[in-house]
């Protein structure tokens, strides 16, 4: 299928790639402790602002930016959000990196507040049930996500060579769930390449057993000598209950039945906590998934929705628009959380897992992805490990030498006269030599050589980007531009709560009725 593309038409399809990211970040105190005081009012309402919002809590910020097919102006315009808010955020810094900081009582944590509106009330209801099935300290782990799409150019010419059996709208969300099976299969390279959460601040462990033999550095530090992110180990995402879903990649149909399943799923355990309890709700129902947004996953199938529309509604309606890459770390050595040399990367990924056969995905299948990932997030950069592939064990570097030089020949057709991608492959090819150059490996060599505190020199870095973000220059147009959207998303949200009359249990009712209601859907 690449071979199809060598040539001047083919290489314009494939640079038409179209990305956005999301990053979160929590404030924290000059102290390197979680601040908890209420979002900036200066930021804007965090219900209706699209580029500056926060996720499970007050305290943790996401940035969002506008979709780019141009890497150096999305980059930029993910530093100048950054650089707006720093200018509001007083003495508070950005933490650059996953795992949070210091928090001495987890009460402290404060949920996101979206004011009175029943949209509003709706999401804090959700992240207060979030807080009672797995903690609030899990909620306040930062990642940034990778929104991805390819070119219309692209899927004609895929289509014009294929059997064309299906529409073309079915062809590209039959597609892109290829693309979703062949990452889920190589999702242990992102880890082992990007993961940068190798080590975490004890406070993070408290009470919570874990079969991991950490280390001890410092007062208070906790690392694995080989691990890569512990953001995405059993002490992060994870969900227990999830694991008896066994949702399905192998088509957007067998998905989507499978989501709707797990969305009335019953859990006993979740059902001992109640819905409502002495006249107060603690989640939004008792099932494995209070929506399906829950529902925790290194990538996910995505079309923008309409109005009243949940996610999977919007799939349903017209299929597979773009997906979201959901395995990423902070990246603690880059102000933004991510850099160009990645998202250079990800683009000759993705685009690999999409132009190469994809079948689909039994029992063996997901059993092998499942082990892989884990031995790569918990043992990525030990001396000779092995993974499991079609039934055998591979070196982990073995696969990545054969991997690399697949992407080479993507490099090369999206380089034409350029090299940026050649680069990029070859920055990370540097990584696969020598794990020390991962980024889980720069952060383990940054901690071993200043024999300090995991927190301490987290602080430093954001005290570091704080400063630089704020000697960003940002013109006068952009702050303005930044100005006018904070003061329209509280207006927004200010008529949002105008309108709001209905009871909020009849809300409730209405939005997990099976016909789509008009009512935001719940992010």
């Amino acid at each position: 299928m690449i071979g199809l593309l060598d040539n001047e038409q083919g290489r314009a399809a494939l640079a038409g790639m179209i990305r956005g990211i999301e990053r979160e970040a929590l404030r924290i105190e000059p102290s390197g402790h979680l601040a908890t005081d209420k979002h900036p009012k200066a930021l804007g309402a965090a219900l209706t602002n699209s580029r500056i919002t926060t996720d499970y809590s007050e305290s943790l910020l996401e940035f969002i930016t506008p979709v780019y097919q141009d890497i150096d102006a999305l980059l930029t315009d993910l530093t100048q959000t950054h650089a707006f808010t720093v200018r509001y955020l007083g003495e508070q810094q950005l933490w650059p990196v996953s795992m949070p900081c210091y928090v001495g009582d987890v009460a402290d944590i404060p949920i996101a507040d979206y004011g009175s509106s029943n949209t509003g009330k709706l999401k804090r209801l959700y992240r207060k049930g979030l807080t009672y099935r797995y903690g609030a300290q899990m909620q306040i782990i930062s990642g940034v996500h990778f929104n991805f799409s390819v070119s219309d150019d692209l899927w004609q010419k895929l289509y014009q060579v294929s059997d064309k059996r299906l529409s073309l709208g079915d062809f590209i969300s039959e597609s892109y769930f290829g693309l979703i099976r062949n990452y889920r299969r190589l999702v242990w390279v992102l880890p082992y390449l990007f993961g940068a959460s190798p080590a975490l601040c004890s406070s993070f462990i408290k009470d919570q057993k874990t079969d991991l033999a950490f280390e001890k550095l410092g007062k208070g530090t906790l690392y694995l000598p080989y691990a890569t992110s512990l953001r995405m180990s059993d002490l992060g995402y994870t969900n227990k209950e999830q694991e008896r879903l066994n949702i399905s990649y192998n088509s957007l149909g067998e998905y989507l039945s499978g989501i709707n399943a797990a969305i009335k799923m019953p859990s006993a355990h979740f059902e001992e906590i109640g819905v409502k309890v002495d006249g107060e709700f603690r989640q939004l129902n008792s099932n494995v998934l209070q929506i399906e947004n829950e529902f925790y996953s290194p990538i996910r199938a995505k079309r923008v929705t309409q109005a009243g529309e949940k996610p999977s509604q919007a799939l349903a309606r017209a299929g597979v628009e773009y997906i979201e890459v959901r395995a990423l770390d902070v990246n603690p050595f880059s102000p933004v959380g991510i850099e160009a040399y990645q998202v250079r990367f990800l683009d000759l990924f993705l685009l690999y897992c999409l132009l190469t056969p994809s079948p689909k995905s039994d029992a063996q299948d997901e059993a092998a992805i499942s082990e892989n990932l884990n031995r790569v997030i918990t043992h990525g950069r030990q001396p000779g490990l092995t993974l499991c592939k079609a039934g055998d064990e591979i070196g982990l570097k073995d696969w990545l030498e054969s991997l690399f030089g697949e992407l080479e020949t993507l490099a090369k057709l999206l380089d034409g006269e350029e090299d940026a991608y050649q680069q990029s492959l070859a920055h990370w090819y540097e990584a696969v030599q020598d794990p020390a150059k991962t980024l889980s490996g720069r952060v383990m060599s940054a901690l071993m050589a200043k024999g300090v505190d995991h927190s301490l020199w987290v602080k430093e870095l954001a005290k570091e980007y704080y400063h630089a973000l704020l000697d960003y220059p940002l013109s006068p147009k952009v702050a303005s531009d930044y100005e006018a959207a904070a003061e329209q998303s509280l207006q927004d949200q200010a008529q949002l709560e105008a309108e709001s009359v209905q009871d909020f249990e009849q809300y409730l009712a209405d939005y997990f009725a099976e016909a789509p209601q008009p009512i935001e859907q719940v992010v």
